[in-house]
């Protein structure tokens, strides 16, 4: 039997500076922009300004654990964590999503007593600081622009900011109906929106995160067909003891045993799998290869 290993290469260093800078300016110009909505929402008691100042908290805490992956994802591996700390991310992923239930059942509930007992809520204040948040999350988006298409970590961040845009447009329009028609009672069926907005990112964000920290398999990879894929390879007989788990938020790992019909053709076969791998999103990879009479104990269980 033979064994390979290989290793994820790092990031270019002119990508690594300017998307590190990037999540740093993204992470301070929203943490900002958070403070004086909380600030707006509770001094002008408009539910609308905290439900979006809670959702746009979720997305300093978004970014942040993005950053912390991207930084983590440089520390290759340390002396008892051959590694690295990578997976603290996932821990750190899972306990964001929890922060964001609690943030949604205070909304939920303070929408509620709302409806129960409307108080007037100015248009203008919901406007113009919700009108900021448009302008601060448009530069973020701004800011991830260049780097999306380069690392599915930045590219998440980009989308997620997008979104955010357009849930503060939503609170600038509930604004303009209450300047036109003085109905407030859109703020707290706004505040009800938003949070159902906050609930759909945060269910898949627990969802993702519980699969990660139980070393699920990262969701866009099915096995079967992976499986597939490499049977597929020239002069591959047969793959077993296949696992595919992730290493943290960004990266993916696989272990497999892969039965050749001739072991002149290793180096080939091997780089065609790398390759085939790489495509599939998975830059960590061990293989061990045996012959067509090697007996493998219990190749049924994977």
């Amino acid at each position: 039997m033979l064994h390979e290993h290989h290793h994820e290469g790092h990031l270019p260093n002119d990508f690594s500076d300017h998307a590190g800078r990037a999540f740093l300016w993204g992470i301070g110009l929203n943490v900002a922009f958070v403070l004086c909505e909380f600030s707006a929402g509770f001094w002008f008691d408009s539910m609308g300004l905290l439900a979006d100042a809670g959702h746009n908290l979720g997305d300093v805490g978004g970014l942040a654990l993005s950053w912390g992956a991207f930084m983590l994802a440089q520390k290759r591996h340390a002396r008892n964590y051959t590694y690295g700390f990578r997976k603290s991310t996932v821990l750190a992923s899972l306990f964001n999503a929890v922060i964001l239930f609690v943030a949604v059942g205070a909304i939920v509930l303070e929408c509620v007593q709302k409806i129960r007992e409307p108080a007037e809520v100015g248009g203008w204040p919901i406007i113009i600081t919700a009108g900021i948040g448009i302008v601060v999350n448009g530069l973020t988006v701004f800011l991830f622009n260049r780097d999306r298409e380069h690392d599915l970590n930045v590219k998440s961040a980009y989308i997620h900011m997008i979104a955010d845009t357009l849930v503060s447009v939503g609170v600038v329009l509930s604004g303009v109906v209450i300047l036109w028609t003085g109905w407030s009672l859109i703020d707290p069926i706004l505040g009800l929106v938003v949070a159902l907005v906050i609930l759909a990112s945060a269910w898949g964000l627990m969802r993702e995160s519980v699969r990660l920290s139980l070393d699920g398999i990262p969701v866009g990879i099915n096995l079967d067909e992976l499986r597939e894929h490499m049977l597929n390879t020239a002069h591959v007989l047969d793959v077993h003891h296949l696992h595919v788990w992730p290493i943290s938020t960004t990266e993916t790992a696989l272990t497999a045993h892969v039965v050749l019909s001739d072991f002149s053709v290793l180096e080939s076969v091997k780089k065609a799998l790398h390759a085939e791998l790489s495509e599939h999103g998975i830059g960590h990879v061990t293989l061990e290869f045996e012959d067509s009479g090697c007996d493998c104990e219990d190749t049924h269980l994977a």
